[in-house]
């Protein structure tokens, strides 16, 4: 009897030991992987459906040992936590439970750079974040969401501030946008960027509205600090502002190669050749050098900038109109030569 129990004892003892080592020392993820393995697990997934997401990054541990486990540990929930994880190659099923279970969510890098509108900021940042582009569009285009940020459909852009944030994958859009407002009170509290909004009798939003155009006219940045001192001067004596991109942007025709008198002509209030003053709000987003050059403007006495049509992106400028003539004969000129009508 007591060698039965013994053997007993014994086999007992063997799969405890056989269940330790597949819990503890056996790698569930891949001791090869290169690098750590990435698990994205969405909101509202069941226990079922996070196994499989780990299925499909190669992490296909003994369920034999892995469920009871998971029970044991408190990890199988019928909603799961969701976010983004990173996984040590290597890992036991213990590291992996606790990781998935408790452990720090790993962050993604949101890149905006300068897309045009809203429902292309929605694209861009659906593109790290999990929410898909409706739901952030959803919101961006909530008239009482955005009254309430003290913005309007047309100066919603110019909430947007140029940049790479560090943020939750399972950020929900309101979560974005309240980070975009803390992102867009630093950014102007910065470097008296405020101060000098003030001393151009401008606002924030119609520093960002100008720099969008600034923005479109510069192919080259370091003329942007001097066309931003051109439209300056236009705005100061009363100058319609005369400019290309806003009479594109009003017209929707935006893979046009060149601005023709149709274009000129459409009416529509962001088009600054029909209306004096600034559109109402930004041809797109602007980035922090066309914000900072309409901020710190070279001063000049030039009304007038002319592509050179070098191919080199630059442009001559003008003070006055006999000038700017002059300018346009070398554009029309240096066309001609590289063969462009």
């Amino acid at each position: 009897m007591k060698r039965i129990l013994g053997l007993i004892l014994l086999l007992c003892l063997a799969v405890a030991g056989y269940a330790y080592y597949q819990i503890m020392v056996v790698p569930v993820v891949p001791a090869d992987a290169p690098g750590p393995v990435a698990v994205e697990i969405p909101t509202g997934s069941s226990y079922e459906q996070v196994m499989d997401t780990l299925a499909v990054q190669g992490i296909t541990p003994n369920r034999t040992f892995f469920d009871p486990l998971a029970q044991q540990m408190g990890f199988y929930r019928e909603r799961m936590r969701s976010g983004r994880f990173t996984l040590n190659p290597g890992s036991s099923a213990v590291q992996v439970i606790r990781k998935l279970r408790s452990g720090a969510q790993a962050t993604v890098d949101v890149v905006l750079t300068t897309e045009r509108e809203p429902m292309n900021v929605a694209a861009k940042v659906a593109r790290f974040l999990e929410p898909d582009s409706a739901a952030f569009l959803s919101l961006f285009e909530n008239a009482a969401f955005v009254d309430s940020l003290g913005y309007t459909a047309k100066t919603l852009q110019t909430l947007f501030i140029p940049n790479t944030y560090e943020m939750y994958w399972n950020a929900t859009p309101r979560d974005f946008v309240a980070r975009m407002v803390k992102e867009h009170e630093r950014f102007w509290r910065a470097n008296d960027r405020l101060k000098k909004a003030e001393a151009l009798d401008l606002s924030p939003a119609e520093v960002y509205t100008l720099a969008s155009i600034v923005e479109k006219e510069s192919l080259v940045a370091s003329e942007r600090p001097r066309i931003a001192g051109v439209y300056l001067n236009r705005l100061r004596i009363g100058m319609p502002l005369q400019a290309d991109p806003t009479a594109v942007f009003a017209t929707r025709e935006f893979d046009v190669g060149r601005v023709l008198n149709r274009h000129i002509e459409f009416d529509s209030p962001y088009n600054t050749y029909r209306y004096p003053g600034l559109p109402p709000g930004p041809i797109t987003m602007s980035s922090v050098g066309s914000i900072d050059a309409v901020l710190d403007p070279e001063e000049h006495k030039y009304l007038y900038f002319c592509a050179r049509g070098d191919g080199s992106g630059q442009h001559n400028f003008a003070s006055t109109l006999a000038g700017h003539s002059r300018n346009i004969a070398i554009y029309v000129a240096n066309l001609r030569e590289r063969g462009i009508r």
